[in-house]
């Protein structure tokens, strides 16, 4: 069997290893031997043997247990006296020991990276006795490493940014890479780092991981980002080392490195006149390769003559120029404008300035368009006066607007209704004149606020609108009255000169000095001997009374007139009237009651019982007409009247008879007598509208002719008699059934050709009978064949 390189050196490196621990375990035990021993009790003697530590293979694959070491006490003289035991960490599951020879084996794979050493005793003892013949000692079991573990990015993958532009040389991030294996022994541990992809942009440092830039001036905008692949391998790179790979995703972070350019050089739109000011009138944009901050930018308009007309701001999301209106554009002052626009990057790199200026110019052209615009008032706001004493008519002051367009459309006006509902005022359509339509009253609205329109002529659907304020100034038209609706009351101990009430005055004017009232008792009270009035001159006045002795049996109420007059040129006045009630009084000249029938009812009848009396006084008035009412009915009669109208009853019958020749049920005989004759009255109260006409000729059949004399007599009678129902009721006369001696007078066997009866006189009758004489008339166009 032939070996390769790397197990060959691996197999040496096993076996160099194997003769070192062999020849350190012989070391150990022979030098245990010059080592003393002590046991209680007794003297200090020479000690037999003892260890430090054993050394064994991480990793074995052998089929047989791995020969650890041996142990060996000097007591221990071959026969087989003694005994070995071993005792700790793995003893029996990993370790064993032969009791008669005292080799240690290890019966499983060991592993430094789970375990690097295990602490065991041992201890010798006599076989017969089972006691020590030598004290228990400790020793350890190291586990040798081998190179059984590749290095690992922990970390990885890893990710970094770098500027671009940078130069070679820069830092961009430092991986690091972790060997399971023993770091103080061999080479197992030493990685060195080397890059399998990204060259020739970066490199690595091999023993420091760091990642650097190895190429100048990597340009963002061409490429964005690279994906490094970079080793990681032991035994210091060494044929047989065990290496590990991770990716790192480096990006290029922007500079401003590229200035802004305008696409074009000029830019030309065009707006209507109308547009409002604050409106967008067109948005620019200079293009810049850059990314965030560096393609930040600001607008400004450097020259033109449209400086104070428009302005130039900058939408931070899209980075674009957004040109504005400041003022109202007029296309009959200026046609156009010009504007000068730059564009520079706000945060400039002073390491870039030799790429050139980082800003760019522009020219923006902007035409006016013309509109047709609504006529324009010369004042935004009129401000108008008129006394509330104008007469109507009266001229208030006049509203001109003007077409602003260069046709100069002639202008019309009128009153938006909506803002003067009562119509107060009126307009000349053609003057703008503003004049009074209703008398005005102040007090009732002090300003009115109306909207003007104006209306062009030629194009009466572009309408301006003026605002009009029309103030009423007041006049002395209203006179004073109270303040309020005042409580007087006065004791019936009340003495000469008390105060019983302070009055004051309103006025629904507003003089431009304010209001002087002046109170006084109208003449015919001036010289009664209850009460009198003092002026106060402050708008108010007192009421005080002239004697004492007020008793509310004798009169309980008293009215006293006073006059007020205002100051107003002319001056106004009014006679007011004071309701004064007197009142009994406790000792404070407080009110307790003002009722003055307590002295007119007898002694000992409450309230109460009044009540109770004229409830029974209600209650015999109504028990009284419900005799009245009774006996005024009266009963109706069992019996109808023979001249009552029977008709509108109904008479309902659920037998079922025999058809026409039942003669039990019913007597025919009292259909044919034509003797039965009833004294026809005249009805006054209507004409009958239908004429008779001439009765055709009948059949011979003597029943036939009986019935129809019969129904043509009670059909005469209804039309003459005044107690008949009216024209629109119903009275049917049918007969049916086969084999009546009267045959049957329905009118449907007319229709045949052998039918000798004509019915062409129903479309004399009228359009109501039209439908009937198409039916049954002897013309062409019937409506069954």
């Amino acid at each position: 069997m032939k070996l390769g390189k790397v197990e060959f050196c691996h197999f040496l490196q096993i076996l160099a290893l194997f003769l070192c621990l062999s020849g350190m375990n012989q070391a150990e035990l022979t030098r245990s031997r010059s080592k003393p021993y002590f046991q209680s009790g007794r003297t200090r003697t020479k000690r037999s043997w003892v260890w430090n530590q054993f050394f064994v293979l991480e990793e074995y694959m052998g089929t047989d247990p791995l020969y650890v070491g041996k142990l060996h006490s000097d007591v221990d003289k071959g026969d087989g006296s003694i005994k070995y035991i071993l005792s700790g960490e793995g003893a029996s599951s990993i370790f064993i020991i032969d009791e008669n020879t005292g080799d240690i084996h290890a019966t499983k794979r060991l592993d430094r990276e789970e375990q690097a050493y295990y602490t065991l005793r041992a201890q010798a003892l006599d076989r017969l006795t089972n006691k020590p013949v030598e004290p228990e000692s400790e020793f350890v079991i190291k586990i040798q490493d081998i190179n059984d573990n590749e290095p690992k990015f922990l970390d990885g993958p890893y990710t970094a940014g770098v500027p671009e532009m940078s130069p070679v040389g820069t830092s961009v991030v430092q991986v690091t890479a972790t060997d399971a294996d023993d770091p103080t022994y061999g080479n197992s541990a030493r990685v060195v780092y080397s890059i399998l992809q990204g060259q020739p942009y970066f490199s690595v440092e091999p023993k420091t991981g760091v990642i650097k830039t190895a190429l100048p001036n990597m340009d963002r905008e061409a490429k964005d980002q690279y994906l490094l692949v970079i080793q990681a391998k032991d035994m210091v790179g060494q044929n047989g080392g065990l290496s590990g790979t991770t990716s790192v995703t480096v990006t290029l972070t922007d500079v401003n490195d590229n200035p802004p350019r305008f696409p074009r050089r000029s830019y030309q739109y065009n707006v209507p006149e109308s547009l409002p000011v604050a409106s967008v009138v067109a948005r620019i944009k200079a293009a810049d390769a850059d990314v965030g901050p560096n393609a930040e930018m600001e607008y400004k308009i450097v020259d033109g003559d449209g400086l104070g007309v428009f302005k130039i701001s900058v939408d931070k999301d899209t980075q674009e120029g957004i040109i504005t209106i400041q003022k109202e554009l007029d296309f009959e002052a200026k046609t156009s404008y010009t504007l000068r626009i730059e564009a520079a990057n706000m945060h400039v790199d002073p390491r870039f300035l030799s790429l050139g200026p980082f800003s760019d110019m522009t020219t923006v052209k902007i035409i006016v368009e013309d509109v047709d615009e609504p006529p324009v008032f010369t004042s935004r706001l009129y401000s108008m006066v008129v006394s509330e004493a104008a007469k109507v008519g009266t001229i208030i002051g006049t509203v001109a607007a003007h077409d602003p367009d260069v046709s100069n459309s002639p202008v019309r006006y009128s009153i938006d209704r909506n803002t003067d509902l009562e119509r107060y005022f009126n307009i000349d359509a053609n003057s703008g004149v503003i004049t009074t339509a209703k008398s005005l009253d102040r007090e009732t609205n002090a300003v009115h606020n109306i909207t003007v329109l104006a209306m062009e002529s030629q194009n009466p659907a572009q309408i301006g609108r003026g605002y009009v304020a029309i103030t009423i100034l007041d006049i002395n038209d209203n006179a004073p009255e109270f303040a309020m609706e005042y409580e007087t009351t006065v004791c019936e101990n009340a003495q000469p000169g008390q105060v019983i009430q302070k009055i004051s005055a309103i006025d629904k004017d507003d003089p431009p000095n304010g209001h002087q009232f002046y109170f006084s008792l109208t003449a015919e009270a001036a010289n009664n001997h209850n009460f009198t009035l003092q002026d106060n001159k402050d708008n108010t006045a007192t009421v005080l009374t002239k004697r004492n002795g007020f008793r509310r049996q004798e009169q309980s109420v008293f009215y006293l007139p006073i006059f007020i007059v205002d100051s107003g040129s002319p001056s106004l006045s009014s006679t007011n009237t004071l309701t004064i009630r007197v009142c009994d009084c406790d000792a404070d000249g407080i009110a307790q009651t003002c009722n003055a029938e307590a002295y007119i009812l007898p002694a000992g009848l409450s309230t109460g019982a009044l009540i109770a009396i004229l409830a029974c006084v209600l209650t015999l008035l109504v028990l009284v007409l419900l005799i009245v009412t009774m006996r005024r009915r009266k009963k109706e009669p069992l019996i109808f009247d023979e001249e009552r109208d029977i008709r509108e009853n109904i008479v309902r019958y659920d037998d079922e008879g025999g058809g026409e020749e039942d003669t039990e049920a019913f007597d025919m005989a009292a259909l044919r007598n034509l003797n039965i004759m009833r004294d026809t009255k005249t009805r006054r109260d209507v004409t009958p509208e239908i004429q008779f006409l001439s009765r055709p000729t009948f059949k011979s059949i003597p029943d036939n002719v009986i019935f129809r004399e019969f129904i043509w007599e009670r059909l005469k009678e209804a039309d003459v008699d005044p107690c008949a129902p009216p024209y629109d009721s119903l009275q049917t006369y049918a007969f049916e059934g086969n084999g009546s001696v009267a045959e049957s007078l329905s009118s449907l066997d007319s229709i045949s050709s052998n039918s000798d009866q004509n019915y062409d006189y129903l479309s004399d009758w009228g359009p109501r009978f039209k439908r009937l004489a198409d039916m049954y008339g002897t013309g062409p166009d019937c409506l069954y064949s």
